[in-house]
């Protein structure tokens, strides 16, 4: 029985898809791909449905607005199965919003903080006497709200 040509081998989806073949097989392993196995002679193939090439733009597009790849797995297989429920999705949505901003805000700080010790670092090193000044370098990191 000749092999269904439409099924890809992982270098071709690899290269289709615009990523490694590590990352597939990660991918693979997660559940996040369609594959099956085929033997041939004595090496065992893995091939993949032509719709990963979707299914990996789709993941790499939720996982550069911050998703993880297991909050991608449920919404993705739902998506394909046809059963994606909108207000799950938009209650998930915003819940990565709002951790988003938070940790926006916690950058902010840190960047804040940050300036004002090379500004302190700056100073104290055009003044001699700078090691009695260093209390000023001690500044404590405020508490995360």
């Amino acid at each position: 029985m000749a092999p269904d040509t439409a099924f890809l081998l992982i270098g071709t989806l690899a290269a289709k898809a615009n990523t490694t073949k590590d990352t597939i097989r990660h991918y693979d392993q997660l559940g996040l791909l369609k594959s099956r196995k085929r033997q041939a002679g004595s090496r065992l193939y893995t091939e993949f449905h032509p719709e990963c090439v979707e299914r990996i733009e789709l993941i790499k597009s939720a996982q550069a607005i911050g998703f993880t790849l297991t909050e991608i797995k449920d919404s993705l297989n739902d998506y394909y199965d046809g059963q994606l429920d909108i207000d799950l999705q938009l209650s998930l949505t915003q819940q990565k919003l709002a951790q988003v901003k938070k940790q926006q805000a916690t950058i902010s700080l840190m960047i804040e903080m940050l300036a004002e010790r090379i500004e302190v670092l700056e100073r104290m090193k055009m003044d001699e006497n700078y090691l009695s000044n260093i209390d000023i370098c001690k500044k404590k990191i405020p508490p995360q709200v």
